[in-house]
C-alpha cells in the first residue's frame, strides 16, 4: 500500500516538480516508510511507500527500468507476482529486488501495458511513463479496491491517490453541485463525480492513456453476465472453497506482520479458518465493546477456539463517541458511512501489532448476503409471473394506498415488481427528506440526481436483482464499502486485503445462478454451507451483525451541543448549500421525538468536512505553500 502521484504534460519543469512535491506531502500517511520523485522531459512521478514486499531500498519508487526509459509508481499488491516473475526470468529478465513493482516494470517491457494488466491478479493503482514513446498509462484494478483520481485540463494530466491530494496542488475547481447532491443523497459520492469540479475518479477496470496532450479511456474487464445453469449446489460449494483457499494463500504473502479481523460472522470466520488450514502463523483480532448490544466478543472467542487460531481481543468503549475530526482527516471527500469511525478505531489499534490485515469484505456483495438481495430476487420472480397490464394498473392505483405499516411494505414490494430499478432508487430516503424539511439552500434547490430520474420499466422489474447488482457495484460498493476500508486502514499505515475480492473467486461467484447463491431463500447459502462443513453450525446460521456505530444516538446526546454550535454559524449556509435555521429546527424536533434522521448526520459530516478544508487551505496559504 502506498500513495502515488504525478503530473504529465507540463513543460515548465519547476512548476511540475513543485506541484508533485505538494501532492506528496498529502500522501505521507499512505506511505510513511519512504518518498521518491523522478523527472523526465514533461513527466514527473511521485511516490510514498508503505513497505510490504522487500523492505530494503531496492523497493524504492518511482521504480525505473535499467535504461531509465520506463518509470512506474504503484499502489497495491500483485498477488501472483512470483509466478509472473518466474515467467519473466525464463525469458532472460534479471531482477534486483523481491518486489511486485519490479515485475510490473519488466512485464511492461515484455508484454505491453494491456497484456500486463490482463495477467495481473491483485488490487492496484498504477501510473507508468514510457519516455521513448512519450506515453503515460494509468490503470485501476478490476473491482476498484484501490483509489485513483485524476484531473485533465489543457492537455495536462495530474493524478493522485486521493481527491484532497490533487486539490492541495491547485487542481480542480469549486465544490461540484452534483457531488454535494450525491453526498446528501447517499452519505458518500459515487465514482461518477467528486466533491470538486474537474477532479475525476478513474473507473474500476479502466486504463487511461495519455499521448500528445490527449487522453483515451478503455475498459479492460467486466464481471461475467451469463450464469452457469448446469452447476450443482455441491459443485459450487467445492469450487468456491478451492478458489477461496487460493485467494487467502495469495494474501498471506508479505514481508511484514500479517493479522486478520475476526467477528462472529461467516465471512471473517471463513478467512480465519482458511488461514489456519493453510498453516498461517498469524493472530486474529476481535474488537470488543463490552456491554454493547453489538458486541461480538463471545461469538468470536468461540469461533477462534473451534478453528484453533491465535486470538486477541482489542477492547474499545462503545459509549465514548469517536472524534469526528479524524473522519474528516482520513477521508478526502465528505464521507458519512458510520462504520468508518469503527474502521478507523480498529485500524489504529491493530497497527500496533500488524502491517497487513485480512478482512472479510466483499463476501456479502457477490455471494448475496444482504437482505435486499433476497427481497429483489423474490420481487423479480413475482414480476416475471405478473402480466404487464397488472403492473400498469398498480402504477395507477398506488397513490391511493396509505403508506403506513404493512401497507407501506406491500406498496414498496409492488413498486419493485412494477418499476424495477427505478422504484428501488425512488424508495430511498434521500434528497426528498431535505426538500420536505426545507434544508436546502439556493445552490441545491433545483438539483436533481440521475439515480432518481430513471424510468419505471417492466423489463427492469423482470431482471431486478441482476440490474441491482450491476448498479450497486458501480455505486455503493465502489463509492462506500471499498473507500471505507481503504481510507480507514491507510490513515494508520495499514494494508487491508480481502480474499473475497479476488478476481478468480469473484468471477466464479458472479457466474452462479441466484437459485444457488440464495438456495432455499438463504442469504449467501454457498458460504454458509462451507462454514457449516468447516467451522460449526453456530457460525453458519448466525445472523449478520457488523460493527455498529450509533451516530444517530450520539447526535441527540454527545454531539448535540457541537451540532447546534456549528449550524448557528454554518459555512454551508454562507456558501448557499443549506438552510441552517431549518436544520436546527429539525434537530429540535428530533430531540423531542427521540429520533434523529440520518440526514442530520450527513449534514454534520459535510459541515465538519468543509470547515476542515477551509482551515487547511487557509493555513497553507498563510504559510506560503
Amino acid at each position: 500500500m502506498c500513495g502515488i502521484t504525478g503530473f504529465i504534460g507540463e513543460k515548465n519543469r519547476e512548476t511540475a516538480v513543485r506541484k508533485v512535491g505538494l501532492m506528496l506531502k498529502k500522501l505521507e500517511h499512505r506511505g510513511p516508510d519512504d518518498e521518491g520523485l523522478e523527472v523526465w522531459g514533461n513527466a514527473v512521478l511521485g511516490h510514498r511507500r508503505l513497505s510490504i514486499f522487500d523492505l530494503s531500498s531496492a523497493g524504492h519508487q518511482p521504480m525505473m527500468s535499467p535504461d531509465k526509459k520506463i518509470g512506474l509508481v504503484f499502489n497495491g499488491a500483485i498477488f501472483n507476482f512470483r509466478n509472473l516473475r518466474s515467467e519473466l526470468e525464463q525469458k532472460g529478465y534479471v531482477f534486483i529486488s523481491q518486489t511486485d513493482t519490479e515485475v510490473l516494470i519488466h512485464g511492461y517491457s515484455e508484454w505491453g501495458f494491456d497484456k500486463l494488466i490482463e495477467k495481473c491478479r491483485g488490487m492496484f493503482a498504477i501510473g507508468l511513463w514510457d519516455d521513448e514513446l512519450k506515453k503515460f498509462f494509468l490503470v485501476r484494478d478490476r473491482l476498484g479496491v484501490k483509489p485513483l483520481i485524476y484531473s485533465f485540463e489543457a492537455g495536462k494530466l495530474a493524478f493522485a491517490s486521493t481527491v484532497r491530494t490533487l486539490k492541495n496542488a491547485g487542481f480542480g475547481g469549486d465544490l461540484d453541485e452534483n457531488g454535494v447532491a450525491e453526498f446528501l443523497e447517499f452519505g458518500f459520492i459515487t465514482d461518477e463525480f467528486s466533491i470538486y469540479q474537474n477532479i475525476k475518479k478513474l473507473p474500476p477496470a479502466t486504463i487511461l492513456e495519455w499521448s500528445n496532450g490527449e487522453i483515451k479511456l478503455r475498459e479492460y474487464w467486466q464481471p461475467p453476465t451469463a450464469f452457469n445453469e448446469k452447476i450443482t449446489f455441491n459443485e459450487a460449494v467445492e469450487e468456491t472453497e478451492r478458489l477461496f483457499l487460493q485467494a487467502v494463500e495469495r494474501r498471506l504473502d508479505a514481508d511484514v506482520p500479517v493479522g486478520s479481523l475476526l467477528s462472529g460472522g461467516v465471512d471473517s470466520g471463513l478467512v480465519c479458518w482458511a488461514i489456519n488450514r493453510l498453516g498461517g502463523d498469524i493472530t486474529a483480532y476481535t474488537v470488543g465493546t463490552p456491554g454493547d448490544a453489538w458486541d461480538e466478543t463471545s461469538a468470536a472467542v468461540a469461533t477462534a477456539k473451534k478453528i484453533g487460531i491465535r486470538h486477541q481481543i482489542l477492547e474499545m468503549s462503545a459509549d465514548a463517541p469517536p472524534n469526528i475530526n479524524e473522519l474528516t482527516q482520513a477521508y478526502a471527500e465528505p464521507f458519512a458511512c458510520a462504520s468508518a469511525l469503527g474502521m478507523l478505531s480498529v485500524s489504529k489499534i491493530v497497527k500496533k501489532n500488524a502491517t497487513v490485515l485480512l478482512t472479510g469484505d466483499g463476501g456479502d456483495d457477490v455471494f448475496l448476503g444482504y437482505p435486499e438481495h433476497k427481497h429483489f430476487w423474490l420481487s423479480q420472480k413475482t414480476a416475471n409471473s405478473t402480466p404487464d397490464f397488472a403492473k400498469n394498473l398498480w402504477k395507477n392505483l398506488r397513490s391511493s394506498v396509505p403508506k403506513v405499516g404493512a401497507l407501506k411494505r406491500a406498496t414498496t414490494f409492488l413498486d419493485f415488481v412494477s418499476g424495477g430499478l427505478a422504484a428501488v432508487g425512488q424508495v430511498r430516503d434521500g434528497l426528498p427528506v431535505y426538500q420536505k424539511n426545507g434544508l436546502l439552500g439556493d445552490r441545491l434547490k433545483d438539483t436533481q440526481i440521475s439515480h432518481r430520474q430513471m424510468n419505471w420499466s417492466s423489463d427492469s422489474a423482470n431482471n431486478l436483482l441482476k440490474e441491482f447488482l450491476d448498479y450497486d457495484r458501480k455505486t455503493r460498493f465502489v463509492g462506500e464499502y471499498l473507500p471505507k476500508v481503504d481510507g480507514g486502514t491507510m490513515f494508520h499505515g495499514l494494508e487491508a486485503r480481502s480474499p473475497f475480492l479476488d478476481t478468480d473467486l469473484w468471477e466464479f461467484a458472479a457466474s452462479l445462478p441466484f437459485s444457488i447463491r440464495l438456495r432455499n431463500g438463504t442469504l449467501k447459502a454457498v458460504l454458509r454451507e462451507i462454514a457449516r462443513r468447516r467451522i460449526s453450525e453456530a457460525v453458519a446460521t448466525g445472523k449478520k451483525q457488523g460493527f455498529g456505530i450509533p451516530v444517530q444516538r450520539w447526535i441527540l446526546g454527545h454531539w448535540r451541543k457541537s451540532i447546534e454550535e456549528v449550524f448557528h454559524d454554518s459555512l454551508l449556509e454562507k456558501e448557499g448549500w443549506i438552510n441552517s435555521a431549518a436544520t436546527l429546527k429539525l434537530l429540535e424536533k428530533s430531540v423531542k421525538e427521540n429520533f434523529a434522521p440520518r440526514q442530520l448526520w450527513f449534514l454534520y459530516v459535510l459541515e465538519s468536512w468543509l470547515r476542515f478544508e477551509k482551515e487547511r487551505q487557509f493555513c497553507e496559504v498563510s504559510q506560503g505553500k
